[in-house]
């Protein structure tokens, strides 16, 4: 079963791209990896170096995948 990924730009359709379920779960894993790490370099919550560990882990995790599922889209659009 495809989903259909739409990016509309005004009233016409600019470019589709057919994705299925899990491959949107993992871009928007992704994008929590990438919002959690930024969220931690920012947070009180930790002493410092706790927090850059940890911050600094999920921000590179997030952004070294998100290179490849950006290139699976890329390369599914009609």
């Amino acid at each position: 079963m495809k989903n259909i990924l739409s990016i509309a730009k005004g009233s016409e359709m600019a470019k589709t791209a057919a994705l299925t379920l899990p491959e949107i779960g993992l871009i928007s894993g992704t994008r929590a990896l990438l919002g959690a790490g930024a969220a931690l370099l920012l947070a009180d919550r930790f002493n410092l170096s706790q927090r850059k560990a940890i911050g600094w882990t999920l921000l590179f995790v997030g952004a070294a995948t998100t290179f490849p599922l950006l290139m699976n889209v890329l390369s599914k659009r009609q």
